[in-house]
């Protein structure tokens, strides 16, 4: 079986299919990934993004904000558009808990003291600050 998948050309580098199938940006991007230990193919953590992959594999990536399980359906040819890219796999990935989603207040609040001040913020920082034409001192 392994070698008739040779010879037809339908197994293909992990990193590779990854690019073809958009899954990362670039290979270099792509072979960071697997070398960091961000790819499973069947379960297995791969390491050498020459590891070959062949239809029926089931590669589950690991990304920053949620994990992905694709089934991979076929071996890519070429970076191409999203629709093209979109007939390699298919995606398996199970829907995010009610946990997991957040909200759109939640999205649009952050935390206290984190990131630009706000109006109300800069002006308490401005009255510390003495010596300044607005302060209270």
């Amino acid at each position: 079986m392994d070698d008739k998948r040779l010879q037809t050309g339908s197994r293909q580098r992990i990193d590779k299919w990854l690019f073809f199938a958009r899954v990362s940006k670039s290979r270099s991007l792509a072979q960071e990934r697997v070398a960091g230990g961000h790819v499973r193919i069947n379960g297995q953590i791969v390491r050498q993004s020459s590891h070959l992959i062949g239809p029926g594999d089931r590669v589950e990536l690991a990304l920053q904000k949620r994990a992905i399980v694709l089934l991979v359906v076929k071996a890519g040819e070429r970076r191409g558009p999203y629709e093209e890219a979109r007939l390699l796999y298919q995606d398996m990935t199970p829907p995010p808990s009610e946990e997991d989603k957040l909200g759109p207040l939640d999205q649009a609040t952050r935390l206290p003291g984190s990131g630009r001040p706000t109006k109300k913020e800069r002006r308490a920082i401005d009255r510390l600050q003495p010596g300044e034409p607005w302060s209270d001192d």
